[in-house]
């Protein structure tokens, strides 16, 4: 089964029916019904929070993660993560961080809107949302 981790502006778009609802809608639909395996990193879910509490408010934002987490699962973060992406030359640490944690803990492909944000990926498959169904039908 392949293993994605999710971008937090996916996520957003998904949670708050913005941008590209219906594209994020598709890959969480995906995950919901065990196709995929979805993940997020722990401090995506507190990008995740801070954005949805500032937006609709706390309730909101408790209600929605603690959903999204019965079906996508947290990666971990360890130090070699950190050392990697500080010297791994990226303009954005976060970014790096993201990527080295996906490489490191297996994943087949990151789903994000910012493509151009990863581009010094290596190891693994950038994928934008509207793109997903057909990565994922290579693999069925």
């Amino acid at each position: 089964m392949k293993k994605i981790l999710i971008d937090t502006n996916v996520i957003i778009d998904f949670l708050l029916e913005e941008t590209n609802y219906e594209n994020a809608q598709n890959v969480i639909e995906e995950i919901s019904n065990g196709n995929v395996r979805g993940y997020i990193t722990a401090s995506m879910a507190t990008d995740i929070f801070y954005l949805l509490q500032k937006k609709i408010g706390k309730n909101f934002a408790l209600n929605a993660l603690t959903n999204l987490l019965k079906i996508i699962d947290i990666l971990t973060v360890c130090r070699d993560d950190v050392y990697a992406a500080l010297n791994s030359g990226w303009n954005d640490f976060e970014d790096a961080l993201q990527a080295q944690v996906a490489v490191s803990n297996g994943m087949d492909a990151i789903i994000t809107r910012n493509i151009k944000d990863y581009k010094m990926a290596k190891n693994i498959n950038i994928i934008l949302p509207n793109d997903f169904n057909n990565y994922y039908k290579q693999y069925k």
